[in-house]
């Protein structure tokens, strides 16, 4: 009864163990007390719900296995949301070569189908490269088509694909899609509506850009030797080796090509695991699943703050490697994959009896869930130095009027045109 009083009711709303505990002891003692606060606040299912961790990341990082060959394994994402160019294009498909770090950047749209992005992919590098053993990726639509899962197929071509919600898996692409959006922001300055005839220019300022794992250009681990450009004159002359030599000396360029991201490799996991810490659960464990709330309108400032941090628990039913997990889902999350990389996962310390319904929070298949207006509560004019600004308060779903915000007018009718559609039910009062 004290305990419930000193960590569920209003007066106290869910405090941590050690404030819990420091409040009561004063009027209230116990054998084993401290310990039996803090089993209390363990084992509470709101709290594992709400409440942020404080602690390193979960999860050693578990390195990709260094191909054996050139264009033998490849990765591969897309940059979307780009300003659409003159030509239509607005998103960029990256692709990379595990082993030499070679990269196309191809301009397409998103409205792409399966076939055309399959012409692009046989045109641009299966005739350039041959057809890959291994192609790494994201859970993205257009991978995970049945369309393109069948031609790979045919083609005796894997498709592996990163857990649910961890992009990390493909840290090699999500780095070079960094890389770049850098690039095309700096060509942006100057004409922004025009960035897909600078791809090519990038393309060739990456493919020709040392790099540290490689100790190398990519260029030059493709091809044996550096790329003319103009700051590199040199005639390279006339190869000097002939017969099986040749062949020789590009398996042992290869050779050194994979020591070198051998030792890179080494010395990244070094560092990450030193600010990561080891997770394992075992199958039957149930566990918390981490969501990220986010809102229709990206340009607001706060997003989510008052959902909770995880769903479930669910029960663990089997462990796909060092670090995923196989979790039983509802029904409701069918479109969701089901194995998640550890850090995605918390232990639950005990099954509650109830659970938050997930229908009520529209989980989306990349683990998000949107959140939507209810109505406007009250508009008002702020006035500013130079223009005037209307902002509206609004009530959002699930949420009570205390918990509603302030934003832009302009704002909401460009994400939420519904919401004016009928204003005697979905405005409140004006102000000035």
């Amino acid at each position: 009864m004290i305990l419930r009083e000193a960590h569920d009711s209003a007066y106290s709303i869910h405090p941590g163990s050690t404030k819990m505990y420091q409040d009561p002891k004063d009027q209230y003692w116990w054998y084993e007390m401290k310990r039996e606060v803090a089993e209390y606040v363990a084992l509470c299912d709101i709290c594992q719900q709400v409440k942020a961790e404080h602690q390193r990341p979960a999860g050693l990082l578990q390195p990709l296995k260094i191909p054996e060959w050139k264009w033998e394994e490849i990765s591969m994402d897309f940059i979307v949301g780009l300003p659409q160019t003159q030509s239509g294009y607005d998103s960029v498909w990256v692709i990379v070569d595990r082993l030499t770090k070679v990269t196309h950047f191809i301009p397409v749209k998103e409205s792409y189908s399966g076939p055309k992005l399959t012409e692009l992919y046989m045109s641009r590098i299966v005739c350039l490269h041959g057809v890959p053993k291994i192609i790494v990726s994201d859970r993205g639509s257009q991978f995970t088509s049945r369309f393109w899962q069948r031609l790979h197929e045919s083609l005796d071509t894997k498709l592996n694909f990163s857990s649910a919600y961890h992009p990390q898996t493909d840290g090699q692409t999500e780095r070079v899609n960094q890389i770049l959006e850098d690039m095309l922001r700096a060509c942006a300055l100057k004409n922004r509506n025009s960035w897909d005839k600078n791809l090519p220019y990038a393309k060739f300022s990456y493919n020709n850009s040392y790099q540290v794992s490689l100790k190398k250009s990519p260029f030059e681990a493709l091809y044996g030797q550096k790329c003319r450009t103009p700051l590199f004159w040199n005639q390279t002359g006339e190869n000097q080796v002939f017969g099986p030599e040749v062949l020789k000396e590009a398996e042992r360029q290869v050779q050194e090509i994979r020591d070198n991201l051998k030792i890179a490799q080494s010395r990244q996991k070094s560092y990450a695991d030193h600010r990561r810490r080891e997770l394992t659960f075992k199958e039957g464990d149930f566990v918390y699943l981490k969501v990220s709330p986010i809102r229709g309108l990206r340009r607001f400032k706060v997003k989510g703050k008052l959902s909770p941090r995880f769903i479930g628990p669910y029960k663990i039913l089997e462990r796909r490697c060092e670090v995923a997990y196989q979790l039983e889902l509802p029904h409701q999350l069918l479109g969701v994959h089901d194995v998640f990389h550890v850090s995605q996962l918390k232990k639950c310390m005990r099954v509650p009896e109830e659970q938050l319904p997930v229908e009520e929070l529209e989980i989306r298949e990349d683990l998000s869930y949107a959140k939507y207006p209810v109505k406007i509560l009250e508009s008002v004019e702020w006035v500013t130095r130079n223009r005037r600004v209307r902002m509206c308060k609004v009530q959002w779903k699930h949420h009570s009027e205390e918990e509603a915000t302030w934003e832009r007018e302009d704002d909401l009718k460009t994400e939420f045109p519904n919401l004016f559609s009928n204003p005697s039910e979905s405005r409140g009062r004006d102000s000035t």
